[in-house]
């Protein structure tokens, strides 16, 4: 029995767009008419996609471990096991989610041919980078200097790949346009298509003297500190993203973007819940009672004096309003909650107990 799964590269627990990446990647991977195609691997990865794209055929996939109505079968074109082509890909026309199946497929088989629109250079990968800030830093705001390791332009020849001064001379391959037209054959018809030149790229031009420094590829390998501005308010797992920070593209082609992932450190006084803050203050009996003032800090820094509202409930949080943290781009702030760990008197003395006696008798 054929594991579905294991052929995707997938988890079980894979969701429907994790199927059709995973799908994707692979059928332009193993695509017949890709130089390192493989037309068996190719038609096993497209019999594992129909079951696993449908939910119905899914369901019966994994509780029976096979599809009796036979759309796991001749899903590739290529091949039906009686030396002809099978143009049916293993789908009902009737069924809409089929349909949409089949869309997959002509795409997947169209990238393979090089219809997709093609980039003379790669574009610089896109980083992540994890920071730690404080509660305080995530309420006022701070900036941060990271250091990370990544390709960034080449300073040898500027991140053009070659000796500018040497110059470059039009490609024979393409006479200098960047792009070759190429015929081919297939079980579709007859395709003509305009690709990028591989002997240069795309650019119509060949280095007459390629630099030796990042080997014509306009990068090197470097350390790279850049400073990071975290607004007031950020929230915990919260990406920032800084557009073309990221690693430099393949000589002069787009950088890639930078994604810094915040981390704020549990807090050994408050606790965050969006843009609330709670605290816990311990208060003595007594001074309740005679309705004294009780110190609360703040997240600012500050110390508030409080007075505990009459008939208030000590079981509940006292709500201070505006003393949360800064809101996210500057819109006002959220509230405090303080709940109150209340002493009582460890000691008593008569003359004490005669009093609080008195007290009871004089609310009663």
């Amino acid at each position: 029995m054929k594991d579905y799964y294991k052929i995707l590269g997938i988890e079980k627990t894979a969701n429907e767009e994790e199927v059709k990446k995973a799908y994707r990647k692979l059928a332009h991977q193993y695509h017949p008419d890709k130089a390192n195609g493989n037309a068996e691997k190719f038609k096993e990865i497209n019999e594992a996609y129909q079951v696993l794209s449908s939910p119905d055929k899914r369901s019966q996939y994994d509780r029976f471990g096979r599809v009796s109505d036979g759309a796991s079968g001749g899903a590739s074109p290529f091949g039906n096991g009686s030396g002809g082509f099978d143009f049916s890909f293993g789908f009902d026309p009737s069924n809409m989610e089929d349909l949409g199946n089949m869309s997959d497929i002509f795409e997947a088989f169209f990238e393979g041919m090089g219809v997709k629109k093609r980039n003379n250079y790669h574009r610089g990968s896109d980083l992540q980078i994890m920071q730690e800030i404080s509660l305080e830093e995530a309420f006022r705001g701070v900036e941060k200097s990271l250091k990370t390791k990544l390709y960034t332009k080449c300073g040898a020849c500027d991140g053009v790949g070659y000796d500018k001064k040497a110059g470059t001379a039009e490609c024979a391959t393409c006479s200098g346009k960047g792009e070759v037209k190429e015929s081919r054959n297939t079980f579709f018809g007859s395709f003509s298509q305009v690709k990028a030149c591989p002997k240069c790229a795309g650019s119509g031009q060949i280095p007459n003297k390629p630099c030796g420094e990042c080997k014509n590829s306009g990068r090197v390998m470097n350390v790279k500190e850049m400073k990071v501005e975290i607004a007031s308010g950020v929230q915990d797992d919260q990406l920032i993203k800084i557009s073309g920070a990221g690693e430099s593209g393949e000589r002069g082609a787009e950088a890639g973007d930078l994604y810094v992932r915040i981390r704020i450190a549990p807090h050994k006084v408050f606790i965050r819940h969006g843009d609330d803050l709670v605290v816990k203050v311990s208060a003595d009996l007594v001074r309740v009672i005679l309705g004294e003032k009780i110190e609360v800090p703040t997240i600012g820094g500050n110390r508030l004096h409080v007075e505990i509202p009459r008939d208030f409930n000590l079981k509940d949080r006292l709500r201070i309003s505006g003393e949360g943290m800064a809101r996210f781009g500057g819109y006002g702030r959220g509230d405090l909650y303080v709940e109150w760990d209340i002493k009582t008197p460890r000691r008593m003395s008569s003359k004490a107990k005669k009093l609080l006696e008195d007290l009871k008798e004089e609310l009663e």
